[in-house]
């Protein structure tokens, strides 16, 4: 059953990690999937891989970073479509060196530029003709940093997080009345190509163990398929062997200096 057929959707990030896994799944619902990034190559694998199996996708090179691109993707997207029903806000990034003392402030920027203000942009561009529709869900891609200060995504990350979550809510304070939501999706550890840029990458044992990109589409088409009149504003999933808990070595900051 094609649950989202019908509607059109625009992923961010869709080339890599959880947006290729909502993009994945989303098509499979039914929906015609919009994808952007800023890695052409990419995105056109995942367009191939959701053609084979018999969707419907696009491609919109984009650098969320850039305002008037961000309107431009969501211009060409109501001319060919007419509308916009879902955005799943998944472009991200984090830096390796993430403590106070060794973070640049180039890369302090950076990540709130791209996690934070970038989200800012594609937001503010698909609420436009959300407002006009009185209709519309956006899913932030936030996570469980947003929760609590740690010692391995960083205080820019999750200070870039914590934000995107109360931006999150903003949108459906200021806009339920008009059918439009917004959820922030806070996964816990994914095994993703980010936790390359991590200074000690978790071992291959250890990603097997944390969310997969399958899982996050999973849980990127349930929150979509959920009826106009619910709201799911925030939704925490994080692996059953939760290092947290367990007490990961890379977790535990070295008190030498």
């Amino acid at each position: 059953m094609k649950t989202l057929e019908g509607k059109i959707a625009w992923i961010t990030g869709a080339g890599t990690g959880i947006g290729r896994g909502g993009a994945l799944a989303l098509a499979q619902a039914g929906a015609v999937v919009i994808l952007s990034g800023r890695r052409t190559e990419q995105l056109q694998d995942v367009k191939k891989a959701i053609e084979a199996a018999r969707g419907i996708a696009e491609t919109a090179p984009l650098d969320i970073v850039d305002v008037e691109a961000c309107d431009a993707v969501v211009s060409q997207i109501l001319s060919t479509h007419k509308r916009l029903d879902i955005v799943v806000n998944s472009a991200g990034l984090n830096v390796p060196k993430r403590k106070w003392k060794e973070i640049s402030y180039e890369d302090w920027r950076k990540v709130l530029d791209v996690d934070l203000a970038g989200a800012f942009n594609v937001c503010q561009a698909a609420l436009k003709p959300m407002r006009k529709q009185r209709d519309g869900l956006i899913i932030n891609v936030s996570s469980m940093a947003s929760q609590r200060v740690g010692g391995v995504s960083g205080f820019a990350y999750t200070t870039a997080k914590t934000g995107l979550n109360a931006l999150n809510e903003s949108i459906n304070h200021e806009h339920c009345h008009l059918g439009i939501r917004a959820c922030a999706l806070c996964p816990g550890e994914v095994a993703t190509e980010i936790l390359a840029k991590r200074p000690v990458p978790p071992s291959a044992e250890d990603q097997a163990r944390m969310i997969q990109e399958a899982d996050m589409g999973r849980a990127i088409q349930f929150i979509a398929e959920t009826p106009a009149h619910v709201c799911v504003n925030e939704f925490h999933i994080t692996p059953t062997w939760n290092r947290g808990y367990i007490g990961a070595s890379d977790r535990v900051f070295p008190r030498d200096d």
